[in-house]
């Protein structure tokens, strides 16, 4: 399955995947049985190396104070940076065969960053960045990034499934429910859902993944190193990042 450039959908040489759970299924269907990883022409995008001293990282690949995360370790050792965008087929199939999991199971170890990073191309991707950076300043950053992914199929995909949506009125109201089903306050969810502050945010974060050359969700960093997927399979990328975690953990 390709991850999603800004400007273009590209295809990469690994071979087709058969999808193991719905939101795969799903994914397959909008993109066309698209590849399952998409290897950028940049070969330098993104941190390079595998430098882990907090010198060597750029800054927009740090730990800020008002980053959303999902896991945070006291120690600060191992940062992972996700750019994703809610509304990519392969961000909500890397979520249900990846990184979910990986809040569970390093859950104390590593500080799990998410920026947004919504493509031109998915018409309800800043709507539902937006949706969570406004949880976010109600102190729901986590519950609504799941409910974002765990409901895909409702917001972001067209009647039928074979097309992504881009009805903005009908998201709102599943995100108003969402909303409501994690204790927002909703009259403030709204006015943080639109405010400049919000925006700005969702801008500064695309800006940052262009600078370490991002352009297609979702990628991943590693203390500043890239992973550049290898395998076939969702099962040969969750391999591949838990090996580099645990090598910046010292395994």
């Amino acid at each position: 399955m390709a991850r999603k450039s800004r400007t273009a959908q590209k295809r990469g040489p690994s071979a087709n995947v058969i999808a193991t759970v719905a939101v795969v299924v799903l994914a397959v269907a909008v993109i066309g049985g698209v590849l399952l990883f998409n290897r950028s022409d940049d070969d330098n995008g993104g941190g390079g190396g595998g430098g882990t001293g907090s010198g060597s990282i750029p800054a927009e690949l740090r730990t800020e104070p008002d980053s959303n995360t999902l896991t945070e370790a006291s120690d600060g050792t191992v940062t992972v940076v996700e750019f994703l965008d809610y509304q990519c087929p392969a961000c909500a199939a890397y979520y249900a065969n990846v990184t979910k999991k990986l809040e569970t199971d390093y859950a104390e170890e590593i500080t799990f960053v998410t920026r947004d990073f919504p493509l031109a191309m998915h018409p309800l991707a800043r709507q539902a960045a937006q949706a969570a950076r406004a949880a976010a300043a109600q102190g729901k950053y986590r519950e609504m990034y799941h409910q974002l992914y765990d409901n895909y199929e409702q917001w972001a995909v067209a009647p039928g499934g074979q097309e992504l949506s881009d009805d903005a009125q009908q998201a709102a109201t599943f995100f108003d429910s969402y909303a409501t089903e994690i204790g927002l306050d909703l009259d403030r969810f709204h006015t943080d859902m639109t405010s400049a502050a919000t925006g700005r945010r969702i801008d500064a974060d695309v800006a940052a993944g262009e600078k370490v050359g991002v352009s297609s969700t979702p990628t991943i960093f590693v203390n500043g190193a890239k992973l550049e997927p290898e395998g076939e399979t969702y099962g040969d990328v969750d391999r591949q990042l838990r090996g580099m975690i645990d090598e910046a953990l010292g395994r």
